[in-house]
């Protein structure tokens, strides 16, 4: 293993800035925009609030923040006409009528704008391929993209097929994929089918207004579904599993430290001069720092479609989505990991303000 750091550490940060720097490091991706475009400010009238005691801006949608909830289900839709008013009437309808049991959030996909010829919000942009994808079309992308967030299975489907056959007559049904969490304590962080912690690095909730939120209430969501090799994985050695991914696995402690929130020391040396943490390891790979310290708020979930079918459902919500692209160069081209897992479906999305109770919905 060379000894010399990845030429991916921004030079614009000396070492003592950078060990101040906050670490985002995620399992799989990490970070978060680092400046924010030009958007609308928040309609006069409109009331400050929380989700689930936590710090959300007065016009955006549930579902963003808060605690995850124990299960998730993703649908994509397609527009069956390209009729802005069908699709802004149904959503509108759905929303007076919904009932409870599982949150929801909408994404507007690009392929929405383009087909009712809007204009697209400056940010959102489709992630480019990256080395070792194999995406699959009909698992990927579409117009609209809507996330229930609930405590059973069940109630995620009960609110998924509602949404279904309310909006039938403007969306037609693409693509949906289910996900959960694994058993955890309360206030622990959850772990992937790998075995690690899986989210120890999420900004709090005191930062969201820096990394997450736009001023009108409105961030953007990256999904990736990335099949993981749990048993080829598995079959490494425990201490080639913790190089791999850059933390011990039981207690989720950097490789070099004690405790699951002790910092990323990206510097630390071994006494024959190697770095504790490897240069291809997933969370120097990951590390905010080589993104001037930028953030995003991850919320992973595992799914098991059967045993050729297990992996992670990266949820990433951010103020770019830019912030994936250059994280997910870096870790394509040089992590560990990648021997591991391969991401088989995207999609990219715009998350509409909060509409109903009297808000339409806005677009753009």
């Amino acid at each position: 293993m060379r000894g010399d750091l990845p030429a991916h550490r921004p030079g614009s940060l000396g070492r003592r800035a950078a060990l101040g720097a906050l670490p985002a490091v995620t399992l799989l991706a990490a970070g978060c925009a680092s400046s924010a475009p030009a958007v609308r400010a928040t309609a006069p009238g409109q009331q400050g609030g929380t989700e689930a005691g936590v710090d959300a801006q007065p016009s955006s949608q549930e579902g963003v923040t808060g605690p995850p909830a124990p299960y998730v289900l993703l649908a994509s839709y397609d527009l069956r006409h390209a009729d802005q008013v069908a699709v802004t009437a149904s959503l509108l309808a759905w929303s007076r009528g919904r009932g409870t049991g599982a949150t929801a959030t909408a994404v507007a996909l690009p392929g929405l704008y383009r087909t009712l010829g809007l204009r697209t919000p400056a940010l959102l942009r489709e992630p480019p391929r990256f080395p070792g994808d194999r995406l699959d079309p009909a698992r990927s992308g579409g117009d609209l993209l809507v996330l229930w967030a609930g405590p059973t299975a069940a109630a995620c489907r009960e609110a998924a097929g509602r949404f279904t056959a309310s909006t039938h007559a403007a969306l037609a049904p693409r693509w949906r994929q289910e996900g959960f969490l694994p058993p955890t304590t309360p206030g622990a962080t959850p772990r992937n089918l790998f075995g690690f912690k899986d989210g120890t690095e999420n900004p709090p909730s005191s930062e969201y207004r820096r990394w997450l939120w736009h001023p009108d209430g409105t961030t953007y969501l990256v999904y990736r579904r990335i099949h993981m090799d749990v048993r080829g994985f598995a079959a490494l050695p425990p201490t080639a599993q913790e190089r791999v991914v850059g933390r011990h696995r039981d207690s989720g402690a950097p490789l070099g430290a004690t405790s699951e929130r002790d910092p990323v020391d990206l510097y630390a040396k071994t006494p024959e001069g190697q770095y504790v943490i490897p240069v291809d390891a997933h969370v120097r790979l990951a590390h905010s720092r080589l993104d001037q310290g930028a953030r995003m708020l991850r919320r992973g979930y595992s799914y098991d479609d059967g045993p050729a079918g297990r992996g992670l459902l990266f949820l990433a919500f951010m103020r770019d989505p830019a912030l994936f692209t250059r994280v997910q160069q870096r870790l394509s081209e040089s992590d560990a990991m990648s021997r591991f897992t391969e991401h088989r479906a995207s999609a990219v999305g715009y998350v509409l303000p909060r509409f109903g109770e009297g808000r339409t919905v806005s677009w753009n």
